[in-house]
């Protein structure tokens, strides 16, 4: 479908092309919605049309997050463990999502459309933090009436500009399109960048399961920080001796620590991720022994079962 057929379909039902693009954006699937909501609001005739335009976006993203936060309530710590592992930036982990979002309360859900990444994980943390579904519903829809009504607006207030941009795209289709794989390939070098970057980000000395419990029975024991999300302690229960940790403070939970003892990081995360970004930060500090545990909390809770008597 070239850009006027896109837009000659928008002409014809703008509500029902908006619903459904802004439905398989918020359930997860990598299709852009704001162009379209850009070029409707452009579109609209009336300003009774722009609101049924932007009654259908609030709708259909109400209805993802509904989905994602029954997800979260009812599988809790699968569910975040799936969308950590799905995360494009393995480092920004769903425990230092969750704690945010345990700080911000439900105002994080009306700003959560405008931070990419955190408005896919906030409505399954909520579910699995069992917050009140009524309130979830009113934030998640006023989150999104900000998100779409912004978008729409622009497009309704731009309407020369926007259609100019659209006539010379149709114009230079084949120019635009070449444009538009150049811009993907830089942002897949992009993120093979990122990726490369965190592999060497992540190669820091790491203890094993084994080798902490060993440590642990020693005269020296580490202190053990767990930067797994409350939701997740909550349904997995607390790791014996370990203390209780967020990324934004870390500090706080070191407090008077000597910095010449050992320190075991671990976390639920893809990678050690968030264990290690840990880890780093505290080496940067002083502190002479941070080493994040290998294979994280599974590992932890492999090594626990494994040595329990049959």
């Amino acid at each position: 479908m070239d850009i006027a057929q896109i837009t000659q379909t928008l002409r014809d039902d703008a509500v029902t092309v908006v619903f459904l693009n802004v439905l398989l954006q918020q359930i997860g699937l990598p299709v852009p919605a704001v162009p379209t909501l850009l070029l409707a609001g452009s579109l609209a005739t009336t300003s009774g049309s722009l609101g049924k335009v932007l009654a259908a976006a609030i709708i259909a993203s109400v209805i993802a997050d509904w989905i994602w936060y029954l997800s979260g309530k009812a599988f809790g710590y699968r569910v975040l463990a799936g969308l950590c592992k799905l995360s494009i930036n393995p480092s920004s982990c769903v425990s230092q999502t969750e704690a945010r979002f345990i700080r911000w309360g439900v105002s994080s859900l009306v700003v959560a459309k405008f931070i990419p990444g955190f408005s896919t994980v906030a409505p399954p943390i909520a579910g699995a933090l069992r917050m009140n579904q009524l309130g979830f519903l009113l934030a998640a829809g006023i989150g999104a009436g900000l998100w779409a009504g912004l978008a729409l607006g622009a497009g309704w207030f731009l309407q020369d500009a926007v259609q100019s941009a659209v006539a010379m795209l149709d114009r230079h289709a084949s120019r635009a399109l070449v444009l538009i794989l150049v811009l993907l390939g830089v942002w897949l070098s992009w993120k093979l960048w990122q990726k490369y970057r965190f592999r060497k980000f992540c190669a820091v000395p790491h203890i094993t399961p084994d080798e902490l419990m060993a440590a642990l029975d020693s005269d020296t024991p580490p202190l053990v920080l767990d930067l797994r999300g409350s939701a997740m302690i909550a349904e997995t229960g607390p790791i014996v001796g370990a203390k209780v940790a967020e990324h934004d403070f870390l500090h706080d939970a070191v407090g008077d620590w000597p910095k010449d003892r050992p320190i075991v990081t671990l976390c639920a995360c893809p990678e050690d991720a968030g264990a290690v970004q840990a880890a780093r930060t505290l080496l940067n500090a002083g502190y002479l022994s941070v080493k994040p545990l290998k294979g994280g909390y599974e590992a932890w809770l492999a090594s626990q079962l494994e040595s329990k008597p049959h």
